[in-house]
């Protein structure tokens, strides 16, 4: 058995019910950060191009907007929660680590951007190893694949 197999099965084995709806509510908040970004689109690929150049600026932007606009309902609905969550981390860690980080915001006050995007980082950590939960269409996918007794 794989490592990600045995952190699966552990996970579903162990998972508190109350994840369910910090999921829902990650979920939420993704979609809605995806839309964001789409309506300040030049405000993004300027973020971006700060890493590379304009172009690699521009490629990284749509990337972060389609993945959020496309892990953030599949989060919701708990549907392959597991990969959605999966394509976000290295964005968020990016987030942390590029651009919030180096500008100094890890005071309270107006610059809590950092602290909600380490607080994101880390429920897509949870969501990874715990997956989906009870009430989701991956728990319901498992219990159509599995065999009648």
């Amino acid at each position: 058995m794989s490592v990600m197999s045995n952190v699966e099965s552990w996970g579903n084995h162990h998972r508190p019910g109350f994840l369910d709806f910090f999921r829902i509510a990650l979920g939420i908040f993704i979609t809605i950060k995806g839309l964001q970004f789409v309506t300040n689109m030049d405000e993004l690929q300027n973020t971006a191009a700060g890493v590379t150049s304009w172009f690699a600026g521009a490629i990284l932007a749509h990337y972060i907007v389609f993945a959020h606009i496309l892990a953030g309902p599949l989060i919701i609905a708990g549907l392959f929660t597991r990969f959605a969550c999966l394509i976000q981390l290295p964005i968020l860690i990016g987030a942390v680590f590029l651009v919030n980080a180096p500008k100094g915001h890890l005071s309270l006050g107006n610059y809590m951007e950092l602290w909600l995007t380490i607080v994101v980082l880390l429920g897509l950590i949870v969501c990874v190893i715990f997956g989906a939960g009870k009430y989701s269409l991956d728990a319901r996918r498992r219990r159509d694949m599995q065999p009648a007794h």
